[in-house]
């Protein structure tokens, strides 16, 4: 599929479930606030990268955006209603789970729990397995897969299901440096399709990578927002600048 197909062909007639708008988000916990006074929005079309420390926030705001959690303040919406923003968005995790059964039985099972047609499913297992690189491995058991392996299937069974916004959660934080340019060549080819890709990482090089956009966080609170090539040629708050020095740890 041509870049930018999926996002004209697949989302066109319903519409889109973008713009998601963030205001005034915040998050507390056992008394403490571990998230305050987010803001942000963002449109259709390639790679916003959550960058900071670990402790930032970065992770959270992903689940808050998922609706895995209901925020303490603020809101977050979608261009849609929640039924429906739910069956176009998909989360990878850190560690993610995979069936104990072979890749294309573990994308098969995520087509029927979304209720695909059966006419459907078998081009779009094979789109999945050429976007993240496992054709030839699509009679493997999962539980035979390296850890970067699974990564990408993890990440082809978001895929397969046609999201429009797929949320990575540091997806390759304990990969070796093969595995993690697999992973990052498989979230390039899914951005190309025109899956909004929303990640979150504290890795300065894979922003640099992957970035179109970057939201860096610290400390609970979102500093900057903006184009990536912008923040990472002069970032603006003192907190970013230390970061990309390498001098800023939490």
């Amino acid at each position: 599929m041509a870049e930018g197909a999926r996002s004209a062909a697949g989302f066109g007639e319903r519409g889109s479930i973008l713009p998601l708008r963030v205001e005034g988000l915040g998050y507390r916990a056992r008394g403490e606030w571990l998230l305050r006074d987010v803001s942000f929005t963002l449109r259709a079309g390639g790679i916003a990268v959550l960058l900071g420390p670990n402790g930032a926030g970065k992770s959270l705001t992903l689940r808050l955006c998922h609706g895995m959690l209901r925020p303490s303040g603020g809101l977050v919406s979608w261009n849609g209603p929640p039924a429906e923003v739910r069956g176009r968005q998909a989360m990878v995790f850190q560690r993610p789970r995979v069936l104990r059964r072979s890749v294309r039985a573990n994308l098969a099972f995520a087509l029927r729990a979304r209720r695909v047609p059966r006419a459907l499913r078998d081009a779009r297992t094979r789109e999945a397995l050429a976007v993240t690189g496992l054709d030839a491995l699509e009679h493997r058991p999962a539980h035979r897969l390296s850890e970067g392996e699974r990564h990408r299937l993890a990440l082809a069974r978001a895929f397969v299901v046609e999201p429009e916004v797929v949320f990575l959660d540091e997806p390759t934080a304990s990969l070796d440096p093969a595995a993690t340019a697999a992973l990052e060549g498989a979230i390039r080819r899914v951005a190309a399709d025109g899956t909004k890709v929303i990640l979150s990482t504290h890795d300065l090089g894979q922003a640099r990578r992957l970035a179109d956009e970057v939201l860096f966080f610290h400390r609970g609170r979102l500093l900057e927002k903006t184009p990536a090539e912008s923040f990472f040629r002069g970032p603006r708050t003192p907190e970013a600048r230390a970061f990309l020095k390498g001098e800023l740890l939490a």
